[in-house]
């Protein structure tokens, strides 16, 4: 029969690693950890077969004491807690003092440090958990930690190693994330004698630019808002550089890395609206919160967090991200509008002749896309002049390609505008507006249209009559099996009325009223607003275009339509003189 005893410290060491010691990746963060919490200001990572043979981290920070070097081994010992309202309150990003005694437990390890102001460095050694004495030893300042042959005396682990490359991999996102965390720290990264990153302290938009590419940082918003003791500052993507994986997602709290259900959800649905399908956005956010609003003592490898109020850090996480993708165009590019000036050189906009207006055989008159926008007349719907200051964002109109696309000139180059997209969204912004103002202008009909209808739509539609006149519809029952359109919203009146009320009544009929005003109305509107839309070989006179076009730039997420397809794209002169060979 077993008996009950206590575990000697060499095994609990080894079992502690084995939650907070997974591969290289592991230990390197929390070596990486301890340089950050040492106030480094450069810090150095060396790399041999993927970390597995050698793994070095040096740091010039605070340093060690000599008489301390020993005890940093040791499990449970650290600098960064002392009481429990020191574990309610933590500001460091390490605090558990288990990282360096589970690494010494399976590896052959060194720690040498010497403390701003000391003579010289002093060296500890740790074998498989076995300490040897205190030496001299030399390091300009801070702290050097080598980890070589890491499970070497835990072989049925060590096998559950991958390959080089592979850990490798896990290694430099490990690095990735630190880097990105710390803009005002500089950060190397060597592998097999070969150098593969080094990181001045910066700015985070550069810090950014490097780690995830310069076309991550060409393609995002950045924001920084607060509330409270909350705030949410940093940079994402717009839906435009979407990416089928979550691999270029970074949230931290508090400076610290963490993966949170909560957090995900919020960002989830501040991306809803204007994401393709099934397409991830790319984010490097951060979330600061007073210490005390949250437990980071959750997992050993601080990776998950807990909110004492998590609603509140949820609606202000969506909230704040939804504002800063919400900016129209003309917001969001107001500082890149350019003056109609001389150019830089031969190739900028301004030295190629302008486009006049010209014919282009329209038979629709104009007064008919007014319904939809009810702006054309204005002074910036009418091509630009010599007296005209700027070019706005999307430009001016120049005519249509196929009947499907709009093509316009910006102070850039050339603008392709999918003026169905387009007009789909400017169509449901303004319903979402609408009825969140519970001012849908409804149009009546000079005459009704009726349908044939079940007798369980006759039913939903004396039901909810309440919900259709919510929604700006009057639909009334003409018969047991005919129902009438009286009415539509104004900024749908001339979509297909019936089959905008069956579209209506389906959504009644399935979720009830309750639902499709509060949970699926934004899926009803952007259905609504796709029927009402301008249709593909639709021509459209020049004013009309430049109408669409300056309703695009004021409309929120204007970039995207309802179902997350991009509405614009823009080509600089600069790639068209490069497709024609311009200059060579």
């Amino acid at each position: 029969m077993s008996v009950i005893r206590v575990l000697p410290d060499l095994l609990i060491n080894q079992i502690a690693a084995g939650e907070v010691v997974e591969r290289p990746a592991s230990a390197l963060k929390e070596l990486l950890e301890n340089s950050v919490d040492a106030a480094a200001n450069e810090i150095a990572v060396t790399l041999m077969q993927g970390g597995i043979k050698q793994l070095r981290v040096a740091d010039d920070g605070i340093g060690i004491v000599a008489e301390e070097l020993a005890l940093a081994l040791a499990r449970h010992a650290t600098s960064k807690i002392a009481t429990l309202d020191d574990l309610e309150s933590v500001n460091s990003l390490g605090f558990r003092g288990e990282a360096l005694a589970s690494i010494a437990a399976v590896s052959r390890l060194s720690l040498t440090s010497r403390r701003r102001g000391e003579r010289h460095a002093w060296k500890v050694e740790a074998a498989g958990g076995d300490v040897t004495g205190i030496q001299p030893a030399a390091l300009e300042s801070g702290t050097a930690v080598e980890v070589q042959d890491l499970y070497f005396n835990t072989p049925a682990r060590r096998k559950f190693l991958k390959s080089e490359a592979t850990e490798y991999g896990h290694c430099e996102e490990m690095f990735r994330r630190l880097a990105l965390s710390r803009t005002d720290i500089g950060f190397a990264l060597q592998h097999n004698g070969r150098k593969i990153w080094q990181l001045p302290a910066g700015t985070m938009e550069r810090r950014a630019a490097t780690l995830l590419g310069d076309e991550f940082a060409a393609a995002s918003v950045i924001l920084d808002e607060r509330a409270g003791s909350l705030r949410l500052w940093g940079m994402a993507s717009l839906p435009g550089f979407s990416r089928g994986g979550r691999d270029a997602q970074y949230f931290y709290v508090n400076g610290r890395f963490v993966r949170d259900k909560l957090i995900a959800h919020a960002i989830r649905e501040a991306y809803k609206d204007i994401l393709h399908n099934d397409r991830h956005p790319a984010f490097a956010l951060f979330l600061e919160i007073d210490p005390e609003g949250v437990d980071v003592n959750v997992h050993p490898t601080k990776i998950e967090v807990r909110f004492r109020d998590a609603r509140a850090i949820h609606q202000f996480i969506f909230h704040a991200l939804n504002k800063a993708l919400s900016a129209p165009i003309r917001a969001r590019q107001e500082s890149t509008v350019a003056p109609m000036v001389e150019p830089a050189h031969p190739a900028s906009f301004a030295s190629y002749p302008r486009q006049q207006a010209m014919p282009l055989g329209v038979a629709e008159r104009t007064d008919l896309y007014a319904t939809m926008f009810g702006r054309i007349g204005r002074p910036e719907a009418a091509l630009p002049t010599e007296a005209a200051p700027e070019i706005p964002p999307l430009g001016f109109a120049l005519g249509q390609l196929h009947g499907v696309y709009i093509l316009a000139q910006n102070a850039k180059g050339l603008v392709i505008v999918d003026m169905h997209a387009a007009h789909e969204r400017v169509t449901y912004e303004k319903l979402k507006a609408a009825l969140d103002n519970r001012a849908v202008a409804m149009q009546p009909l000079l005459i009704p249209v009726s349908f044939h209808a079940g007798a369980l739509d006759v039913a939903v539609a004396e039901e909810h009559a309440a919900a259709f006149s919510a929604l700006g519809f009057d639909i009334a029952m003409l018969s047991p099996t005919t129902l009438a359109v009286r009415a539509l919203p104004a900024l749908l009146q001339d979509a297909d009325p019936v089959l905008l009320a069956r579209d209506l009544l389906k959504e009644l009929r399935e979720f009830g009223a309750d639902r499709v005003l509060a949970e699926r109305r934004n899926e009803l509107l952007a259905t609504l607003a796709c029927h009402a839309s301008v249709r593909a070989n639709r021509k459209l006179a020049v004013p009309e275009m430049n109408a669409l076009l300056r309703e695009m730039e004021a409309t929120e997420r204007a970039d995207q339509c309802n179902h997350g397809r991009p509405t614009w794209r823009e080509i600089s002169m600069e790639e068209l003189d490069k497709l024609f060979m311009r200059g060579k």
